[in-house]
């Protein structure tokens, strides 16, 4: 899949999504370019995390067009496999494998689904445990870490697949506020290096360093968007005001 500077690499047109009859994303519109971070917060159940997962299929959106690096996202099962290829993914909860190494957690995708070999794939995860900071951490096993480290290890494994896009849910939510900075400072190296970003997430310090464009969503919809200096020093929306005030001031 390559991608021309001019499209974006993600583009969301007038998506739906419902669960049941709850009316969980409504006509969700969003492009983004290569190498952009974008920032996503709200309140809770305003859409944020559901819209994410429809952008790796973990959820399937019922109405609208979701296009990621020029393939669109519909129920052929070859396309599905080809963005997942290409979009990682770090989650609120680590979902790491526990009966396995730090280091056997990271080469079991490159291995399954890149085909690598069991040496190139230990390489290859040695030198992603070393772009988060914890290769000492390689033959341990998940429960013998903090949340911190065992976060740092799941965004390592995402890494391991070398994709393109990488999708954050949450993924200080879980963590104790001291261990909130060592994940956050691995997730600024990363979008300095160039990724393209998309996270959810209520780190305003964190939105205010790296985002190109911050989004503010609430009861599935797309209330905002601006460039982190007008939305934090001059929102639009009422909504947008009420949510900031609230968060900010905690």
């Amino acid at each position: 899949m390559n991608n021309t500077s001019s499209e974006p690499i993600i583009a969301l047109s007038d998506v739906n999504k419902w669960f049941d009859k709850f009316h969980a994303l409504k006509d969700v519109s969003l492009s983004v370019g290569l190498g952009e971070k974008v920032v996503v917060c709200g309140p809770s159940g305003s859409g944020k995390s559901t819209m994410i997962r429809c952008i790796n299929r973990l959820e399937r959106h019922e109405k609208g067009r979701i296009v990621v690096d020029g393939v669109e996202l519909n129920d052929q099962a070859s396309n599905i496999r080809t963005v997942r290829q290409e979009v990682g993914m770090v989650f609120q909860q680590f979902n790491l494998f526990p009966h396995l190494t730090v280091l056997e957690n990271l080469t079991l995708g490159p291995m399954r689904a890149r085909k690598l070999s069991k040496s190139e794939a230990a390489e290859r995860g040695m030198r992603y445990l070393e772009r988060v900071h914890i290769p000492e951490q390689a033959d341990k096993y998940p429960r013998q870490l903090s949340g911190g480290q065992q976060q740092r290890v799941a965004i390592a494994r995402s890494l391991c697949m070398e994709p393109r896009i990488l999708l954050f849910d949450e993924p200080t939510s879980a963590l104790d506020p001291e261990m909130i900075s060592e994940v956050l400072d691995v997730m600024v190296e990363l979008a300095e290096s160039g990724m393209t970003m998309i996270v959810v997430t209520h780190e305003m310090g964190f939105a205010r360093k790296v985002a190109d464009m911050m989004v503010f969503m609430d009861q599935g919809e797309i209330v905002e968007t601006a460039e982190p200096e007008t939305f934090f020093g001059n929102p639009r929306s009422d909504r947008c005001q009420r949510f900031l005030k609230q968060i900010l001031q905690h």
